[in-house]
């Protein structure tokens, strides 16, 4: 065997992966140290830890928890910061990342065990915006409305949002402790007030950004749009839904000077 050859299988990868039991409880790194594979994504190193979790120290430990699905980008669940910055691990290749590669679990949500988060906080906040198209399915509705090709091309790109939290991981006004509802549930609203069915309750939705933890809470750092993996234009959406809650500000203000002026009566 010659040099080259020798260099090749002796060349490791080293990962510093965070470890913690449970929610609340104390965390600590655990450094683990894999033969290097080309092409490589830190889902398969994951997978390759997890077959024989040994610590470089040569301590054998509890396999490393992650979540993970459709390993294309695809389903949203396998976000994590990595090396300091969220992203998906499927599609964050070891040759492009400098060692030793960090892992660690996302910082707004509670942490379930080691890497594995739980993303409830998001999923409230879209049933809170109703991000969905109330549809009676008990009879056949005929052929929807007609959309523009503008349209349909706008929401085609909205509707590619995975929910896999980055866009909430990055933002600096969503922390722990407060309600706020992030990018991805903004920018879904849009999505769906737009739909020709899913304008029926429009203002419903947008009512629902204009409570506490809503679309006034954006502080508009564009952190969100700059860590999208699905590169959406989050930060358009927030401009626009901003739009028409002022709008419906507006509106209410109007309204609310009208019924004064009836329930005085004629002056």
């Amino acid at each position: 065997m010659d040099n080259a050859q020798a260099g090749a299988t002796t060349k490791t990868v080293t990962f510093r992966i965070w470890r913690q039991d449970g929610p609340g409880g104390e965390g600590h790194y655990d450094e683990f140290r894999i033969p290097y594979t080309k092409g490589a994504n830190v889902v398969s190193s994951l997978m390759e830890i997890q077959r024989n979790p040994v610590t470089v120290q040569g301590k054998k430990v509890a396999p490393v928890v992650w979540d993970a699905a459709c390993l294309e980008e695809v389903c949203g669940s396998c976000a994590m910061n990595i090396n300091g910055r969220v992203r998906m691990a499927c599609s964050a290749l070891v040759d492009k990342l400098e060692q030793p590669i960090t892992l660690e679990p996302m910082k707004k949500f509670p942490v379930v065990r080691d890497l594995t988060v739980d993303r409830q906080r998001m999923f409230e906040s879209l049933k809170r915006v109703k991000a969905w198209i109330p549809v009676d399915g008990t009879h056949n509705l005929g052929p929807g409305p007609r959309q523009s090709p503008k349209d349909q091309a706008t929401m085609y790109v909205l509707s590619t949002c995975i929910t896999c939290g980055s866009c909430l991981e990055a933002c600096p006004q969503v922390t722990m402790d407060n309600d706020f509802v992030g990018a991805a549930p903004i920018s879904q609203a849009r999505l769906f007030n737009m739909h020709p069915t899913g304008k029926m309750n429009a203002e419903e939705r947008t009512r629902a950004l204009m409570g506490p933890g809503g679309i006034q809470d954006c502080g508009k750092a564009q952190n969100c749009v700059k860590v999208c993996p699905k590169e959406i234009p989050l930060t358009s959406s927030i401009a626009m839904m901003n739009r028409e809650v002022s709008k419906l500000l507006i509106k209410d203000i109007f309204f609310k000077e009208e019924e004064q002026k009836h329930a005085a009566g004629p002056g």
